[in-house]
């Protein structure tokens, strides 16, 4: 088998994370909301990008129908993550939660202070799962 090609410095590789949606604008509209940022048309009417805090996009599409993406249940979930402040982890946990509640979001397990923060898992509002961690300020 050859080896792959090597890198040219004109090669430019970027990531993001890609999320299949029965509702692609809504479901960008909801983690717009929980990241205070704006979605933004992608490449197709079925399409947005999310910016992601870290770099790269969070990519909401509708699946082709040719090709569906069903639902899973599974291990792999995002997780968002804060600082907490002043009022501690499970504080500011709480008014996180209750903006993703208002965004549409429900509990799956509900908050609790761990030794490394605050944690809860929630379903996005088509079910997909999602960690809120809150971890203690530095």
């Amino acid at each position: 088998m050859p080896e792959p090609a090597a890198p040219t410095s004109t090669d430019t590789i970027t990531s993001s994370l890609v999320l299949a949606a029965d509702e692609p604008a809504a479901l960008a509209r909801f983690y717009g909301g929980l990241l205070n940022e704006e979605p933004l048309p992608g490449l197709s009417g079925t399409h947005w990008r999310v910016p992601w805090p870290t770099g790269g996009w969070l990519e909401v599409y509708a699946p082709s129908k040719s090709r569906p993406q069903p639902r899973q249940p599974g291990r792999l979930a995002l997780c968002l993550q804060r600082k907490a402040d002043a009022a501690g982890p499970l504080a500011v946990l709480h008014a996180w939660i209750a903006t993703a509640l208002e965004l549409g979001a429900s509990v799956d397990d509900p908050p609790r202070q761990e030794s490394f923060g605050a944690e809860a898992w929630l379903l996005d509002p088509e079910g997909n799962r999602l960690l809120l961690l809150v971890l203690p300020a530095s």
